[in-house]
Parts: structure tokens; C-alpha cells; sequence
């Protein structure tokens, strides 16, 4: 449990990234066995200033002081011998190795003749996996895992090195329900071992269950902190903010649905049953489930990502073929993918590449692109959607991970689309990115673009959403609408309670 034992104080941490300045005279204290939340919006410095106490950067000015001592962490390997630990938000495994070798990579523990020592490696790597309750062994290519279960390797790597302060960035980014509660078990644990676990996340119900102190940041800064009895959701979001956020969801005023924009019946595919729904010209529709439900896979139907296997498509009335992506974006189908980083941006590209992707070919003649051209588009998409970038030729990869969500979408607003896909659009960004990804979208329909939003938070589907489509193993279960649109009857139908007979979805509505 906590103590007032101090281990770890950053004070005046400074760092800039050419013009930018990511962090400003920053400081953070850290206690033995604490759970300790940093929170801040995607930009705010979060992730920097655990590279610099990770050793992956270096600051500009500032001391570290580790047991009241000043301690100089000059690179990932400094981190490690001093008992610091990081999770990397973003993925970094190596799909061609074993778990275990992904789990050791650097780090290999050597046996006689300095070979390296396999078994020490599968039965460390196996002891970590059963703490996690993670469905896979050492021994498991990590090629064959899915995202889920690649964060998971992820955080076996840094609890196999746990030391004494264990750096977790988004933890729960692509965990399940059932994935996440075991890694709340594991924290709870390390922190009654005495180890302080710093724990980065933008889901504020996490920060409750799991905090005994929260610090928060922004705009590269130090704001505040409060202890567990302090902990108030709305004054934090103050805090991260800079001001008051109001309603967080928009309402649904003033949208009136029109004619019906997109119809979908018995689509299926390799792992999706012959599904029917519709959704109409300025209406915003869920498709919610558990994790496995073949939402994505519905999606990627529609888009043409995936091939059909029967079914029908019709856009505006008329059916349509959507052998591959190609087609479905000149019909007006946007599809905004789940995996931002793997499926969606090129991160080492520019905001201009990598949002006027779609829309090259129309500002081209004669083989000779109007890059004046491309870059009024750039400019104005940054301002529309309030994109924090240097400038059109700012590289994507650099940027916070909700502005470049909001580069992704802006590639798709490009197309002005008929029908928009969006698969998990606010996952992994802060509440401020969150709030207007919400306008944008509420935007959109009023401007009567049918949109169809892939969530798997039930509060954002029940904020946004007019009606919402439920699916369960493949196959839709149910739709409800009005004041039916609930996370009780959303859960009914995603889960077996008040099981449907096969092939007849229940539809819930107001009364």
C-alpha cells in the first residue's frame, strides 16, 4: 500500500521538439506503493515526460531524483538498472519472434557458455502470462495474436523487468472488459508489493477504480494534483481542459433523419451471419457488442476490406458493388479503421499526404499534381477540425494520438462522403480530442451524411447515437431506439440474456 515514502521527484523538466514545446518547467512526485494517474489531453506531455524518466529521451533541463538522490538516465538501459519500467503506448512487437523472445528481447538471460537460457525465458514468460490470465503460452508465435493479446506481451515485457516504478501508458487501450479487470488485479498487486505504478489513461471510471493520487497536465505543464478522497471527475476534466466542458456529448437536436441512405441485407462474410439494417440521410447509428462481435468485420464488408459472401448493398435506393475499397470511396462509402496506425496513417508522411490521399487524382491534369491545391485543402481540414500541427508538413507520426486521429478523419471529410464508417473513433484520445470528435460528428449529419459509429464505450454510443444496432457472435441481435437505447438493453441483446430466436433481431423502441 501507499506510503509517505517519496522514491522518484522530476522538477523543472523542460524538453522542445524544435518549435514545439512539450514540456515547461514540469514536476511529478512519486511514492513507494502507489498507484499514481497522469492525466492530461493527447499533447499535454504525458508520454514525453515518461521517455525522459524512461531514459528514451533526454531533457533540456530539469533534475531527477530517485531515493533523494540525482540520478542520470541517459537511455532506455539506465532506466531499466534503476528499476524503471515503461509500457509503451504504442505497440512495438516483433510478429516474427515467440512470445518469450519478445518478452526477453534485449535482455536474454545467459546459461553456460553464455547461451542464451530458452527454458528460463519460456517459464518466466509462462509464470507472468497465467498472473495476466492472457489465452496463449510462451511458446506462441507472436504473428498469430491479436491486438488484444499483443498488449498483453507488451505488458509481460515490463513486468518481468517490475523494478520499482512501473510505467503503464494506455494500458487498456485494446483490452477487453475481462482482459482489463485481470490487469487491475495485477496493478493492485504490485502496488501492495511496494512497487509505484504510474499509470497513464484517458478513461476517467479506470482513474476511480485504480488511483491513490492523480497529477494532471497541460499544454506541457504541471496543473495539480489530488488524492483519492479528492478525486472529482468534473473538476478533473476542468483541469485537463482549461475549462468548463459543459454537456460532454452532443445532443441530437435538430437532427431530422431524411431518406434512407444506406440498406444492408443479408450481408455476411467469413465471420459475419447474413446481417440486415439501415441507416438513413443525417442519422447516426451505433453498432455496438462485446469484443468478437464482427462489427469491424461488418464494416469492412461494406467498405469492400473484406470479401462477401452473399448479400446486398444500396446506396440511396440504388444496389451497389463493393468488390474493394476503391469502389466504395467513389460511391461515397468512408471508412475510418479501427487500427489508426496500422491501417489507417502513414506516419512517417506528412498532414497533407496523409490527408488529401483520397483526393490527389482530382487536383491533377495531365499527371501534374496542383500541390497549391492540396495544401489549401490541408490548411483549411486543420482549422475545420482544429488539428494541433506545425503546418501541412508536419510529420503525422509526431503528433498526439488525437490529432492524429483527427488527420484520418479529415481524409475521409475529403471525400464528402454519403455514408462514413467509423470504427472505434475515439479510442486511445483525451476528452477534449473526444468533445470534438463528437461536434464533427454531430456536424456531419446535419449536413445529412448517413453515419455509422463502431464503439465499444456504451456511454459515447448512447450519447451520440440515434439508434443503435446490436450484434453478438456474428450476427445482429437486435436494434434500439429512443428512450429504449439503453446500456441495459444494449448489454441484453450483446450478451445471451433474453436470447432472440435464431435469425429474428428484437427491436426495442421508445413507448
Amino acid at each position: 500500500m501507499m506510503t509517505n515514502e517519496v522514491i522518484l521527484e522530476m522538477s523543472g523538466i523542460n524538453k522542445r521538439f524544435g518549435a514545439t514545446r512539450a514540456l515547461s518547467d514540469m514536476r511529478l512526485t512519486i511514492r513507494a506503493g502507489e498507484i499514481h494517474a497522469l492525466m492530461g489531453e493527447n499533447g499535454a506531455g504525458k508520454s514525453t515526460l515518461m521517455k525522459i524518466l524512461s531514459g528514451v529521451y533526454q531533457p533540456d533541463s530539469g533534475q531527477i531524483l530517485l531515493d533523494g538522490k540525482p540520478i542520470a538516465i541517459k537511455g532506455p538501459s539506465d532506466g531499466r538498472r534503476a528499476g524503471i519500467n515503461l509500457i509503451y503506448q504504442e505497440l512495438s512487437v516483433s510478429t516474427n519472434l515467440t512470445v518469450a523472445e519478445n518478452v526477453f528481447m534485449g535482455s536474454e538471460p545467459r546459461g553456460r557458455f553464455g547461451l542464451v537460457d530458452h527454458a528460463s525465458m519460456r517459464m518466466w514468460t509462462n509464470d507472468v502470462l497465467k498472473m495476466l490470465g492472457a489465452p496463449f503460452n510462451a511458446d506462441t508465435h507472436a504473428g498469430k495474436l491479436s491486438i488484444a493479446e499483443q498488449q498483453q506481451v507488451e505488458i509481460a515485457r515490463a513486468l518481468v523487468h517490475k523494478g520499482r516504478v512501473l510505467i503503464m501508458d494506455e494500458p487498456t487501450a485494446a483490452l477487453s472488459d475481462r482482459e482489463t479487470e485481470h490487469l487491475f488485479r495485477v496493478v493492485r498487486k504490485l502496488r501492495d508489493e511496494g512497487i509505484a505504478v504510474i499509470y497513464i489513461s484517458h478513461r476517467m471510471a479506470e482513474v476511480h477504480a485504480l488511483a491513490d493520487r492523480v497529477t494532471v497536465l497541460r499544454d506541457g505543464g504541471y496543473v495539480g494534483e489530488m488524492t483519492r478522497d479528492e478525486l472529482d471527475p468534473t473538476r478533473i476534466v476542468q483541469m485537463m481542459v482549461g475549462r468548463p466542458l459543459g454537456d460532454f456529448y452532443q445532443h441530437k437536436a435538430g437532427r431530422v433523419p431524411g431518406r434512407m441512405m444506406l440498406e444492408v441485407e443479408n450481408l455476411s462474410g467469413a465471420k459475419v451471419k447474413p446481417a440486415s439494417f439501415s441507416v438513413r440521410a443525417g442519422e447516426v447509428v451505433g453498432l455496438a457488442g462485446l469484443v468478437g462481435a464482427g462489427r469491424t468485420e461488418l464494416a469492412r464488408l461494406i467498405f469492400g476490406a473484406d470479401r462477401k459472401h452473399s448479400g446486398e448493398i444500396r446506396i440511396d435506393g440504388q444496389p451497389v458493388q463493393t468488390p474493394d475499397p476503391l469502389s466504395a470511396i467513389k460511391l461515397g462509402i468512408g471508412y475510418l479503421p479501427e487500427d489508426r496506425k496500422g491501417q489507417g496513417l502513414f506516419l512517417q508522411l506528412s498532414a497533407l499526404t496523409n490527408t488529401t490521399l483520397n483526393v490527389v487524382s482530382q487536383h491533377a491534369r495531365a499527371g501534374i499534381i496542383n500541390h497549391k491545391a492540396l495544401e489549401k485543402l490541408t490548411q483549411d481540414a486543420i482549422a475545420r477540425l482544429n488539428i494541433k500541427v506545425p503546418g501541412p508538413a508536419g510529420i503525422v507520426g509526431g503528433l498526439s494520438g488525437g490529432n492524429q486521429q483527427k488527420v484520418l478523419l479529415a481524409r475521409w471529410l475529403e471525400i464528402k462522403p454519403r455514408v462514413l464508417i467509423l470504427d472505434e473513433p475515439t479510442r486511445g484520445v483525451d476528452v477534449g480530442a473526444k468533445s470534438e470528435i463528437y461536434r464533427i460528428i454531430h456536424e456531419l449529419s446535419l449536413q445529412g451524411v448517413a453515419v455509422v459509429v463502431i464503439s465499444s464505450e456504451l456511454p459515447e454510443v448512447i450519447g451520440i447515437c440515434d439508434r443503435v444496432v446490436v450484434m453478438r457472435e456474428g450476427q445482429i441481435t437486435g436494434e434500439v431506439s429512443g428512450d429504449a437505447v439503453t446500456q441495459e438493453n444494449i448489454m441484453t441483446l450483446a450478451t445471451h440474456a433474453g436470447e432472440p430466436a435464431a435469425n429474428a433481431p428484437v427491436a426495442l423502441q421508445a413507448a
